[in-house]
C-alpha cells in the first residue's frame, strides 16, 4: 500500500512540473508578442523595437520558478524514498512503549507538568537509575506526595533502615549533588514576606540528606552519581552476569528500608520530628507549615 502511495505521489508532482512548464513557457510566449512595429514616417524605416518586459511576467515567472523546484525537491525525496535512499530509521518497538509509558507514568502522578523538572537535573542518586523518577507507586491517594518529596529529601533520608542503623547516630544536612551552582538557600527554607508564600531562590537542586557518625567518621548514606561504588557499577554492570549483579544490587541495598517513614514522623511538632527543621535553616513560619499540615490528618485517616 505504502509503494503505491509513494508511486501517485512521483507521478503527481511529475504532472504538476509539466503544468508548471506549461505555464512558463505560455508566459515567454506573451513577453514574446510584446514586440511590435514601432512606426515612422518613412515607410522603409520601419524597424522592430522591443517594448519593456511586462512585470507582471517577471513576477509570475519567478513564482512558477520557485513553484518547480520545490515540486523537484519533493520528486526527488519521493524518488529516493522509492529506491531506499531516504528511509527513516525505525525507533525500536520497545523504546517506543518506553516513551508511551514513561508520558503515561507522568499523567498519573501528577495533574500539571513543571515547566522544569528540577529532579532531572544535574547528576542524581544512584536510586534513580532503577527507580526511575517517580518512585513511588503503590499507593494511588499518596503517591503524588511522596514522589514530590523527591526534590527535597534524599532517598536515604527516609528509606535509612531503623533496624540497622540507629536514628541517634544519624545527623542531618543539605547537599547539592547536581552539579548545578547556586547561591541562594535551598528552596522551600523561607517564606517571601511580600507574597506570603514560599520565597523564590536560584537552589532548586539541595536535597535533606543523612549522614552516620561513629568512631570520630562522618559517612553519607546517599548513593551520588560519583561516588566510588556507583561508578564501579555503572562500569562494569555490562560485565557481570545476572548472578553478580543482583548481588552488587543487594549490597547497594544492605541499609535500604523498602518502606520509608510515615508522613508524621517528620510533620509533626517541632521536637518531635524526625527531621531537625531549625538546624537546617528553616525559618519559624516555614516550620509552622511543615508541621501543621492538614493533608497529614488526611493521610492518617486513610491509613
Amino acid at each position: 500500500m505504502n509503494g503505491v502511495d509513494n508511486v501517485t505521489a512521483i507521478l503527481t508532482v511529475m504532472l504538476i512540473v509539466l503544468l508548471m512548464l506549461l505555464a512558463v513557457a505560455a508566459l515567454i510566449i506573451i513577453d514574446h508578442k510584446a514586440t511590435m512595429q514601432s512606426l515612422s514616417d518613412d515607410a522603409q524605416g520601419n524597424s522592430g523595437i522591443r517594448r519593456d518586459h511586462p512585470t507582471y511576467s517577471f513576477i509570475i515567472t519567478l513564482v512558477l520558478v520557485m513553484i518547480i523546484l520545490a515540486l523537484l525537491f519533493e520528486l526527488t525525496v519521493a524518488i529516493g524514498t522509492r529506491v531506499g535512499m531516504f528511509q527513516e530509521k525505525q525507533q525500536p518497538t520497545l523504546i517506543k512503549k518506553l516513551a508511551e509509558q514513561r508520558f503515561t507514568e507522568k499523567k498519573r502522578h501528577f495533574h500539571n507538568e513543571p515547566k522544569e523538572n528540577f529532579v532531572n537535573l544535574g547528576k542524581k542518586p544512584v536510586c534513580f537509575y532503577c527507580h526511575g523518577d517517580y518512585p513511588h507507586f503503590t499507593l494511588p491517594m499518596v503517591r503524588s506526595l511522596l514522589n514530590m518529596h523527591t526534590q527535597f529529601v534524599g532517598c536515604m533520608t527516609c528509606h535509612n533502615d531503623p533496624r540497622k542503623i540507629d536514628e541517634k547516630s544519624l545527623s542531618f544536612g543539605w547537599i547539592n549533588y547536581s552539579g548545578i551552582n547556586v547561591s541562594g538557600k535551598p528552596f522551600g527554607t523561607l517564606i517571601d514576606p511580600r507574597t506570603g508564600f514560599v520565597a523564590e531562590t536560584d537552589d532548586y537542586y539541595s536535597k535533606i540528606v543523612v549522614y552516620t557518625e561513629g568512631n570520630g567518621r562522618k559517612e553519607l548514606l546517599e548513593k551520588t552519581e560519583d561516588s566510588p561504588e556507583v561508578l564501579e557499577f555503572v562500569q562494569m554492570r555490562g560485565q557481570f552476569t545476572d548472578q553478580e549483579r543482583e548481588i552488587y544490587k543487594k549490597s547497594l541495598h544492605k541499609l535500604v528500608s523498602p518502606k520509608g517513614r510515615f508522613c508524621t514522623r517528620c510533620h509533626s511538632k517541632e521536637n518531635a520530628s524526625y527531621v531537625p527543621f531549625r538546624e537546617l535553616g528553616f525559618s519559624d513560619q516555614r516550620i509552622i507549615d511543615l508541621t501543621n499540615i492538614n493533608i497529614v490528618g488526611i493521610v492518617e485517616k486513610y491509613r
